[in-house]
């Protein structure tokens, strides 16, 4: 059945929603639960709703825009992803998975399809975590990773509380979050946020798992001394940390799998106490991402940074501390759907590849309760998070099209 999907709709529409906390340099700041969001939840809702979908909003915030199957007995197939940006954000990271659902829920429409399933786009509550943190919380909560009173506790920079923002800006409904545990499916299209697509001049990620995460802090303590005195005898934080942050990457580098593919750590953050310029510091915090496609290699990382830590605790007269904060485990995505999108781009004669997602995802959370998978599409350079992140009409076209033909293929066509 020919669907008429319209990939300069979907363009028109993505640059549409751009405007909503458009920045000087091209970008993007629509943080969660500020009334930007809100405007971009308007938007999305009357132009779903023109499509024929029903609204409902759970108690975290999720939206989801139902259009009805023929077999109201089975459960829908959803697929989506978030509105919310970081404060130098660009135009299409999670935008592109919500727009080219509704792309595709507009074309069904349009052409007066029934499926068999329900179709469900899905707009996540808060998954980039830019003002509240941790990332994913709508998704989360929905899963069951955290609680709903843990979420709507949470607060921002300012002592904000999400639950109370969250109504502030007239975005908490009444349906139980649990409830997406019982979709049937969930694919979501997303700018791949690397260079891998754009170098092997693939237009279409085929998503097979997500990497293990294991975030670390490590805590450093010495003794400050003067700048001007002798270097003998210190115990300087700041030049035990230096060797240790140097060695995480090396650390990463020498994990590699069978298949070749090293581990990844990123220092992200780091605090200096007393934060002066000639005060050898006391005290040094910082942040440790790592992560893996190999689960046993993960932890054999953090094993190797705690040895390295306590060997260079001893040399320099230190105290080093080194702390887990969060794991997030290997996930797999359902062989079914991932097989979906392959057949798809196949079928469409898009060029493709097999890899992971490095980064969290809803997706990622949502698998862990239903059968899901990504589809990933090329970004200029792998730049994201960037108000220059970009792509082109036609790579967002592409993944629009192998969403759609997977999700119809899941959904099935009714015949009469």
């Amino acid at each position: 059945m020919n669907v008429p999907l319209s990939g300069q709709r979907l363009w028109d529409s993505l640059m549409e929603m751009a405007k909503l906390g458009g920045t000087a340099k091209g970008g993007c700041n629509r943080q969660t639960l500020t009334d930007l969001d809100s405007e971009g939840r308007h938007l999305l809702r009357r132009w779903a709703e023109a499509a024929g979908c029903t609204l409902a909003v759970d108690r975290v915030g999720n939206m989801t825009l139902t259009r009805a199957g023929r077999d109201a007995s089975r459960k829908p197939v959803a697929f989506g992803s978030h509105l919310d940006t970081q404060p130098t954000g660009g135009k299409f990271d999670g935008i592109l998975g919500v727009l080219a659902g509704l792309e595709v829920l507009r074309a069904v429409h349009e052409a007066g399809i029934v499926t068999e399933a329900p179709l469900m786009l899905v707009n996540w509550t808060n998954e980039e975590g830019a003002r509240f943190s941790p990332p994913m919380m709508g998704s989360g909560a929905a899963m069951g990773i955290f609680t709903e009173d843990e979420v709507l506790a949470k607060q921002d920079p300012e002592g904000k509380v999400f639950g109370e923002e969250l109504a502030r800006i007239g975005w908490k409904g009444g349906a139980d979050p649990g409830a997406l545990r019982d979709i049937g499916a969930y694919f979501e299209l997303h700018i791949e946020q690397g260079k891998l697509l754009e170098d092997a001049g693939k237009e279409i990620g085929v998503v097979t798992h997500a990497l293990a995460q294991n975030w670390l802090e490590v805590t450093v303590e010495g003794e400050e001394a003067h700048g001007g005195s002798p270097m003998a005898g210190r115990r300087d934080a700041m030049m035990a940390a230096a060797p240790l942050i140097s060695a995480i990457e090396e650390i990463a580098l020498k994990a590699v799998s069978a298949s070749g593919e090293p581990g990844r750590a990123t220092v992200g953050r780091l605090t200096v106490y007393p934060d002066s310029r000639n005060i050898a510091p006391s005290r040094i915090w910082f942040s440790i991402d790592t992560r893996h496609g190999d689960a046993d290699l993960l932890a054999k990382m953090a094993e190797e940074i705690r040895a390295r830590a306590t060997a260079i605790a001893a040399a320099r007269g230190v105290k080093i501390t080194v702390a887990d904060f969060w794991y997030s485990p290997h996930t797999p995505f359902d062989p079914a759907l991932v097989g979906r999108v392959r057949d798809a781009a196949q079928r469409l004669g898009l060029p493709h590849m097999d890899m992971p997602t490095g980064i969290g995802h809803d997706a990622v959370y949502v698998a862990r309760r239903v059968p899901a998978t990504m589809i990933f599409c090329p970004c200029h350079g792998g730049i994201s998070h960037n108000e220059a992140e970009s792509i082109t009409p036609a790579w967002a076209e592409a993944g629009l099209r192998v969403l759609a033909d997977a999700v119809l293929a899941t959904a099935g066509i009714a015949k009469d």
